[in-house]
């Protein structure tokens, strides 16, 4: 959510800000809103006034009855209960207002970074940097899922049974390099100086509307019949909900922190979903890192954060390349974002593995995140950014078909290996 008084100063470059993310439709909501805004504060005004005028009145009604000027005293207690009633008034068109201010408001995207390259949607994406060297294979690389069934990894039919498409069981070694993954990124965050945290895997809705748009939420999330609580998408919406409503004292930031959690999402809309495979589900596990800081700070954590995760695919010899994203691709409350991609050697293309924002202080003004400035002394808007440290499954089908041996063997890259048991590669199974 952003400040309101963009709309109250600078309209047009709300205005502007809509157009550059193809959202024309929103457009008559900036002039909405500045006239329930300009509502509200003649109300207020109006209200105080008749709040200082029943004082007044409630005093001279003492008063003329302690001198027996009743017909007075009469009058001046009809004047104050019009007064009363007006208030009463005010008051419940102001609550009123609020309301639809804050729906209007919660529609309204984040202003975009001036670097954000203006863009329809996620084929207007922009690649940035590229990190080792994407090499095709000198054979022909299978199905990531014909790769986990040769080495007795998954079983989809048994998850088919159990829970529908979309769920999957991995079995044997090929779960043992999912934790092995996610137990290397938590300590690799760790060493980055990111303190770990397990979250609560389910979030209340007041917690949602925060983290997320109502598009996304849509979308998105499970919520638990006959309960105020959602399953959460991914950790950051709880650990980012860890903070509301709490003024955080300077000193204790920037809070870095890294998460483990399961995440389940409806991926409602979503094309593949029916089809083998894992790209697509609706459980899995995820390594995060959250960092909440002071504004200045934000743009520096940004460019760190969505290193660290190069870094961490890297040292698992892991080609991939960063993706700019475009203003119509970006989330609501996004600043500023880009996608890790991993290169995959069967289809000689990068895929998605990651993604990195910058929320600025348009999560933490809907939750509530403040700190306390030193220099001011006032208490300010702190600004929040997450990004994904590592997701196995899709993660899992970067490493297959990038360490896929020509006997059908996997290898296994030396960071891993002490998860691993010192295993150097995975075996074929009959």
């Amino acid at each position: 959510m952003i400040d309101i008084n963009l709309i109250r100063e600078n309209p047009e470059l709300v205005k502007a800000n809509l157009k550059k993310k193809f959202q024309d439709k929103k457009l008559p909501l900036v002039d909405e809103i500045a006239e329930l805004d300009k509502r509200k504060r003649a109300l207020q005004a109006e209200g105080d006034n008749c709040r200082a005028m029943r004082n007044t009145l409630a005093k001279n009604i003492g008063l003329l009855m302690r001198d027996g000027k009743k017909e007075e005293a009469e009058e001046a207690k009809r004047i104050s209960k019009e007064n009363n009633d007006r208030v009463a008034r005010i008051e419940e068109e102001t609550a009123e207002i609020e309301t639809r201010l804050k729906t209007a408001m919660m529609s309204i995207p984040n202003i975009i970074a001036d670097d954000v390259p203006v863009g329809r949607d996620d084929s207007e994406n922009v690649q940035g940097k590229v990190f080792l060297e994407a090499k095709e294979k000198p054979f022909d690389v299978p199905y990531h899922l014909d790769i986990l069934e040769s080495l007795g990894g998954i079983d989809l039919d048994a998850a088919r049974r159990t829970s529908g498409n979309g769920f999957y069981y991995l079995t044997g070694d090929i779960a043992r390099l999912h934790s092995a993954v996610l137990n290397y990124a938590r300590d690799f965050m760790i060493d980055k100086g990111f303190t770990y945290c397990i979250p609560p895997y389910m979030i209340r809705s007041d917690v949602v509307s925060g983290v997320m748009s109502f598009e996304e939420m849509e979308g998105m999330m499970y919520k638990i019949d006959g309960e105020d609580l959602y399953l959460i998408g991914t950790s950051e919406h709880s650990m980012i909900g860890r903070f509301m409503g709490t003024v955080l004292s300077e000193d204790s930031l920037p809070q870095t922190l890294t998460s483990y959690s399961p995440c389940f999402r409806k991926e409602k809309g979503a094309h593949g979903i029916e089809e083998r495979g894992i790209y697509r589900i609706h459980q899995f596990e995820k390594q995060e890192m959250i960092v909440i800081c002071k504004p200045e700070e934000s743009e520096d954590w940004y460019e760190k954060m969505w290193n660290y995760t190069v870094e961490l695919f890297v040292s698992m010899e892991i080609p991939v390349r960063q993706l700019i994203c475009c203003s119509g691709d970006l989330a609501d409350l996004k600043y500023k974002s880009c996608d890790i991609e991993a290169w995959s050697p069967r289809q000689k293309k990068y895929f998605e593995v990651g993604s990195c924002s910058n929320l600025t202080d348009a999560q933490a003004r809907r939750l509530g995140i403040r700190y306390k400035n030193s220099k001011t002394g006032k208490n300010e808007f702190a600004h929040t950014l997450n990004n994904t440290v590592v997701a196995p499954p899709r993660m899992l089908i970067a490493f297959l078909e990038n360490h896929l041996q020509p006997d059908g063997t996997v290898y296994i890259p030396e960071v891993l290996r002490k998860y691993m048991g010192g295993k150097s590669k995975i075996e074929l199974k009959n």
